[in-house]
């Protein structure tokens, strides 16, 4: 388990888990929330990938950026890279878990999940008992692979996994089939996609369309108008909404001061730090950290 650069939150990746394989960006297990064996399980941690937890027998409570929730099975538990989170592992709950890193993603999987919110509402998804037994004809084949030692493991496991995301893609949005979700976010696979990763990874050094166009070799207005056709915001609320979503994770989670996390998050100022916060979302960082609190504790 490492510690995050900026915030000291654990940070724990694939490789901390007993289950994992050396060198695999993949993993799936079939457990007991008593009886996982992943160090910082239980405190509040980052993963550096996807998860997906199928929720199969009991509830659980969990912890989710600021959100408390109160689960029951049978349910999806979706987390993107970086949120943070903490489990309860009081609970008597049996959970099918999947963690994968964004480089073990086929091509247009990645389309997908760089627009996570996109295709998934929020991080839980309920589901109906013909629902369970479609994700788990998926889960079983992503189980049994994984313990195998076949030749091309690896290519059958990014196959499977993308067919699993999908159907849990239709059942988050039935609206909708898979292919008008693949149409929808195809535009993610070429400067899009490549754009969001790139915010996710520098967000907290670099703030400006100006710096994310340089290094993607494209003028700022043909990124910003790219951007704005494929997801109806630009470039610059992307960026925003980033910095803003782990302000508030920081404030919540963490018990430095408004001041220290402005530093974290490379703000001039404590007080321009506060205009930001209050502009987006119409309270002061030191309100929304007493009020969240207050909520949650």
């Amino acid at each position: 388990m490492q510690l995050t650069k900026f915030n000291h939150i654990p940070l724990v990746t694939v490789q901390d888990s007993a289950y994992a394989e050396e060198g695999s960006q993949f993993l799936i297990h079939l457990a007991n929330l008593r009886e996982i064996d992943w160090e910082g399980f239980d405190i509040p941690h980052r993963h550096d990938g996807y998860t997906i937890d199928i929720l199969l027998k009991g509830s659980v409570t969990q912890y989710i950026d600021f959100e408390k929730h109160t689960i029951n099975a049978p349910a999806i538990i979706m987390l993107e890279p970086e949120q943070i989170h903490q489990h309860d592992r009081s609970s008597d709950a049996e959970v099918l878990a999947m963690y994968f890193t964004r480089d073990f993603l086929v091509t247009e999987t990645l389309g997908v999940l760089s627009c996570w919110q996109c295709v998934f509402k929020d991080n839980i998804l309920h589901l109906e008992e013909n629902q369970l037994q479609e994700v788990l004809s998926f889960a079983r084949i992503l189980l049994h692979e994984f313990r195998s030692d076949k030749p091309r493991k690896e290519a059958v496991l990014r196959h499977i996994l993308s067919a699993f995301i999908i159907a849990c893609g239709r059942i988050a949005r039935p609206e909708t089939g898979s292919t008008e979700i693949y149409r929808s976010e195809a535009p993610f696979n070429g400067l899009g996609i490549q754009f969001k990763i790139l915010v996710d990874e520098h967000f907290r050094e670099k703030v400006q369309v100006a710096e994310y166009a340089e290094m993607l070799h494209v003028t700022p207005g043909h990124l910003n108008d790219t951007v704005k056709n494929t997801i109806g915001r630009s470039a610059k609320q992307i960026i925003d909404a980033k910095r803003i979503m782990e302000a508030k994770r920081l404030l919540f989670w963490q018990k430095h001061s408004v001041k220290q996390i402005a530093g974290e998050l490379n703000f001039d100022d404590d007080a321009y730090f506060s205009r930001f916060f209050k502009k987006h979302t119409g309270l002061t960082p030191a309100l929304f950290q007493r009020t969240i609190r207050e909520k949650y504790n």
